[in-house]
């Protein structure tokens, strides 16, 4: 613990000093027995948190920290726990040290513009941002070394309140930094860290935060500093800004500043991992460092290409940063010269072939200026060879260099923590590493024994925890608002029944994810959700942008919908959905739905973590469902292809002929024992046939052992000594398990 981060918690006592520890490193969210070591301090405490531990040991009353230092069964459980997290900060014994020894630490440059790791850090809009969060979690957990780069967006987060009408309202919370798991990064004067983003007029400074994941130390920037004009002071406040000037800003900080940061810190990496197009200024300030020391742009260019690895998450064109020839020429003006390369050869790295004069596309660039390019699916990965082939003319579609590693999740952080127990009874009598070795397909064939009664208890218990939590989150807001303005009580889910089969639907409300789908034939869906004897409930949640008005209408339609008598108040919007709201709904619906217009889902995450947990998914054949559903663990509709006339109507009545034919039925169909033993049997081969496929263990795996050992070894293959880049070394990257691995020679 750093002395000045210590000064702040006097408070607490010096025998659980290391409480504090643990809560500025977000190793504790993704477990269970650190987070009740939290919780047996003062449940209350805990929960008025909301479970943010730097909250709760800030504000809670020293009386409580003084008893749980002097409790013995406390203080047994609080030594255990730090013993493991000293051990797990070791990094020795992980799968990467094993596989690849002798490399060096920090080798890889994530960058990304959002990461989902924890509400109590909310520096995310949706799946980008907990694909990368969970990206990082699971490379701490393998020992891989990685930097992360992002962005502090201190008025970022936005809440979403629902008006009277319907129509959503977006309310900024500021960020307290004080109350959130992260560090200001100090000069070698003690004062904060301060750096310019070089070549950029007028002049662009960032201070520097850093927060603790796991192994993984992940930087983010903030230009909310007094040295910056006050029109700069805004680049990092809030995510996605619809004001292309300033999206083009951040962008720039983003990057080019990342870059700077990494080399002002003395951070070594060599090869770099980009998260979408964002950040991709970061390769142009490699470029230009190169450049700076002697060497040509085109062998710059081709050196920092071999280095790095660029990952697209969407196969929406507008989805895709383009900036008009201005802004990039109003901003740019000085660093044309610094790349040794004149105004037209560098617009030309941005030019999309097909679309000359649209602006400096970021994708186009990344493209050109990495080596490996992949999606986030199979599917993804057709669509992306598709959407970019023209940057490869002549070249077959088929043979683009554009693969695919399909997105995968944290286990550890997705999995509820009582399924988990549960898993630890049944699979972990045989195979007591399960958690470590969850990636092996045969680990989870183990699910087959855990008895039937069990597992549906327990799936109940979860239901009704949602419910639980979404009755109470109304009771708050209506406690909040003192009753004025509340809806109708059927709009919160006050009305739901624990014992009807429930649907979840939850995302990003966007136009294409179709949210409206299921409400095509309102007659029929009626009969569907007020069937006496098999009643069926579908909870909404998901917010749409703040600049997407088609997705607020949605939205709007589906709200009212909640508040029509004749649905019987078996419809829900569960408001300002989060990470949070997330894990109560994929661990307590029994049903996931999942409709967008292919094939427009590149991957879709959601059902991963629901099916992870034995909850169902009903989805459209798009992004991993094409690659996870086998007919036995779940359900699927509708064909890849594209949008045609009247495809709306077809795929409602798919999902109409499922529920009552075979979803419903199946639900309803109970035995004695008032145990559903066919949809038990559905859920468990849902378990084991895709929680080893995507997790994200799988994925950082696939990106270590396909991409990283090429970057890696490209950069050793020699190049100018940069700052804050590894020097030149030899090979060490062939793995272990091959019988190639050298020791590191300097």
């Amino acid at each position: 613990m750093e002395d000045s981060l210590r000064n702040q918690y006097a408070h607490v006592p010096e025998r659980i000093s290391g409480l504090v520890d643990l809560a500025y490193n977000l190793w504790w969210s993704w477990n269970p027995e650190v987070r009740a070591l939290f919780k047996q301090v003062n449940p209350q405490a805990w929960k008025e948190s909301i479970h943010n531990p730097v909250r709760m040991l800030r504000e809670i009353p020293i009386e409580f920290l003084k008893r749980a230092a002097e409790n013995p069964a406390y203080l047994r459980r609080y030594d255990i726990v730090m013993r493991r997290f000293r051990k797990y900060l070791n990094a020795t014994g992980t799968w990467f040290s094993e596989q690849y020894p002798g490399h060096r630490s920090l080798s890889v440059a994530y960058f990304s513009a959002e990461y989902g790791l924890h509400h109590s850090l909310p520096i995310y809009a949706g799946g980008l941002g907990f694909l990368a969060g969970d990206h990082l979690k699971e490379a701490s957990d393998l020992g891989l070394p990685m930097v992360a780069i992002g962005f502090m967006y201190s008025q970022g987060y936005l809440h979403q309140q629902i008006n009277p009408d319907g129509w959503q309202e977006d309310i900024t919370e500021p960020l307290d930094h004080d109350m959130a798991p992260l560090t200001r990064v100090l000069d070698s004067a003690g004062e904060d860290l301060v750096v310019q983003v070089p070549h950029i007029d007028p002049p662009i400074y960032v201070a520097v935060w850093k927060v603790e994941v796991g192994r993984i130390p992940l930087y983010l920037l903030d230009t909310d500093i007094p040295c910056n004009e006050p029109g700069n002071r805004g680049i990092s406040s809030r995510l996605y800004t619809g004001d292309l000037e300033q999206r083009l800003r951040q962008e720039i900080v983003l990057g080019i500043g990342g870059r700077k940061v990494l080399h002002a810190l003395g951070i070594e990496y060599a090869a770099v991992h980009l998260n979408e197009g964002h950040p991709a200024f970061a390769l142009l300030e490699r470029v230009r460092e190169r450049v700076e020391r002697g060497m040509e742009f085109d062998e710059a260019l081709e050196q920092v290409r071999a280095t790095s690895v660029f990952t697209s998450h969407t196969p929406v064109p507008a989805g895709h940063d383009v900036f008009p020839i201005d802004l990039i020429d109003r901003y740019f003006k000085a660093y044309y010269p610094a790349l040794g390369i004149d105004r037209k050869e560098f617009l030309q790295l941005g030019v999309h072939p097909q679309l000359p004069n649209s602006g400096f596309n970021m994708t186009a660039f990344a493209l050109r200026a990495s080596e490996h390019h992949n999606g986030v699916s199979r599917t993804h990965g057709s669509v992306t060879r598709q959407m970019w082939r023209c940057l490869w003319p002549g070249t077959p579609e088929a043979t683009v260099p554009i693969d695919h590693v399909t997105n995968g999740v944290h286990v550890p952080t997705w999995l509820n923590h009582r399924m988990r127990d549960l898993y630890d009874r049944h699979i972990g009598s045989t195979c007591p590493n399960w958690l470590t070795e969850h990636d092996e397909p045969a680990v989870w064939e183990l699910i087959d024994e855990i008895p039937d009664a069990e597992l549906w208890y327990l799936h109940t218990w979860l239901k009704a925890k949602l419910f639980n939590r979404i009755r109470e989150q109304e009771r708050a807001r209506w406690a909040v608002r003192r009753g004025g303005g509340t809806p109708h009580p059927a709009v919160g889910g006050a009305f739901l029944n624990p014992s009807a089969l429930t649907i979840g639907f939850a995302r990003r409300f966007s136009t294409y994810k179709r949210a409206y789908l299921i409400f095509e034939d309102l007659e029929r869906l009626k009969r569907i959700l007020n069937n006496r004897w098999y009643p069926v409930q579908i909870i909404f949640a998901g917010k749409a942008h703040p600049a997407d008005n088609e997705g607020k209408r949605v939205l709007q339609q589906i709200y009212r919908y909640t508040q029509q008598p004749e649905f019987g108040g078996r419809i829900a919007f569960v408001e300002d959905y989060n990470e949070k709201v997330a894990q109560y709904l994929v661990h307590g619906v029994d049903v996931w739905l999942n409709n967008p217009l292919p094939p427009m889902e590149a991957s879709g995450t959601s059902g991963m973590k629901a099916s992870l947990n034995g909850v169902l998914n009903l989805s459209i054949l798009d992004g991993w469902w094409i690659e996870g559903y086998n007919g036995r663990n779940g359900w699927a509709f509708g064909s890849e292809a594209p949008a045609y006339p009247g495809r709306d109507a077809a795929d409602a009545a798919a999902i109409y002929d499922l529920l009552e034919k075979e979803v419903v039925p199946l639900y309803y169909n109970r035995s004695i024992d008032d145990v559903p033993h066919g949809w038990v049997k559905m859920m468990k081969e849902s378990i084991k046939s895709n929680g080893p496929r995507f997790s994200a263990r799988r994925m950082v795996k696939e990106y270590v052992t396909r991409y990283y050992p090429s970057l890696l070894k490209a950069a050793d293959a020699g190049y100018v000594r940069i700052p804050g880049e590894a020097e030149p070394r030899a090979p060490a990257w062939e793995p272990r398990a091959q019988g190639k691995a050298r020791e590191e020679s300097d």
